[in-house]
């Protein structure tokens, strides 16, 4: 047993790889690291850009364009195909589990973050061409694709809602997917998570804090603070997710995005340990599994309590008080986080483009 199997088996937290290419497929490395615990994988364009970017789809790539497809035809065409891989790995963990963990994450093109129609189209397109039950196709949690959640979850497909930087949209989140599950006659086979982005929040907030003793905590406070909505939304007794639970349907559960450490004088596991929340998933990159297998050490930890997740309200509202506005941030971070995401889009059709 490894730490990653620790990770999920004493908190119940699924650590998921943050990373997808397709030597990391073909070469046996996820299959070894589903073999130490992985239990999930999840891409985005900046990922796919360092993927193609390498040189590694020159011949594939070649071969689709002589077809007569497009740069952006060929993309999606390769990424389909590592997705399709990727999902068949994780085939053990998806059936092991009873649907709880073994998924794939493909997000819809960037470039339509702020057009529900196109979203949607695009997500129920994807989801035919891969084909496959444990894919979940990322969707921004923009206002505008807050509906796409509903009309996805309702149309059978697994939702990964990726972009969440605050509690008031991670709220919103909630509702749309409680309100597309009560459209479904059998929501028992439909999963999705809710991706909370971490790291990037004390990014930002940090260096204007004059308060030393508030450093660092507003990150972990307020995905603290979202787990406290989490627990009371899907709390047996919950008024709407009370009846949703009766016929079968499962929990949204929330994802713990972007956690590897940015600030060098953080511990390199710091939005690993402080996020032991059962019922989570954490997706990580390559530098943080390495950390945790290497020197992870959970005999002194414990889950998140109750009396944690009231202090990180408490902590939030004295980050507040010392003049940061959470709603500005949070709007400020997802517009950067589509800008990132969308100009990696650019660039990797740019790097394919060169490739010809």
């Amino acid at each position: 047993m490894t730490k990653l199997h620790e990770l999920h088996d004493n908190f119940r937290v699924s650590p998921w790889l943050d990373n997808i290419s397709r030597s990391l497929i073909q070469t046996g490395q996820l299959k070894s690291l589903v073999e130490k615990g992985i239990r999930g994988v999840t891409s985005n364009p900046s990922i796919f850009e360092k993927a193609f970017s390498g040189g590694e789809y020159s011949g594939p790539l070649k071969a689709l364009l002589s077809q007569g497809k497009t740069v952006e035809e060929a993309y999606w065409q390769l990424a389909i195909e590592d997705i399709q891989s990727a999902c068949d790995e994780l085939m053990q963990v998806y059936s092991s589990s009873n649907k709880d963990d073994g998924y794939v994450s493909l997000e819809v093109s960037p470039h339509f973050a702020r057009s529900l129609n196109q979203t949607i189209e695009q997500a129920k397109e994807l989801w035919s061409r891969v084909n496959r039950p444990n894919l979940m196709i990322k969707v921004p949690a923009t206002e505008e694709c807050l509906p796409a959640i509903s009309e996805l979850i309702a149309y059978g497909i697994n939702v990964n809602v990726t972009l969440i930087f605050s509690l008031h949209r991670y709220l919103q989140v909630v509702v749309a997917y409680i309100a597309g599950l009560e459209r479904l006659s059998d929501p028992t086979g439909v999963r999705s998570v809710a991706s909370f982005f971490i790291s990037r929040v004390d990014s930002e907030i940090d260096p204007s804090i004059t308060a030393g003793d508030l450093v660092g905590l507003a990150a972990v406070a307020q995905a603290r603070a979202a787990y406290g909505i989490f627990l009371e939304s899907f709390h047996p007794i919950a008024e709407r997710w009370s009846t949703l639970a009766s016929r079968g349907a499962q929990p949204q559960k929330p994802l713990w995005a972007s956690t590897s450490t940015k600030n060098p004088a953080y511990s390199d596991l710091k939005y690993v340990v402080t996020l032991l929340t059962p019922n989570s998933v954490n997706t990580l990159p390559d530098s943080t599994i390495d950390a945790i297998l290497d020197h992870a050490d959970f005999s002194t930890c414990a889950s998140v309590s109750p009396q944690d997740i009231e202090q990180a309200h408490e902590q939030l509202a004295s980050i507040q008080a010392h003049g940061i506005n959470m709603q500005s941030v949070s709007s400020k971070l997802e517009i950067e986080g589509l800008e990132k995401f969308t100009k990696a889009f650019d660039d990797m059709l740019s790097a394919l483009s060169a490739q010809q």
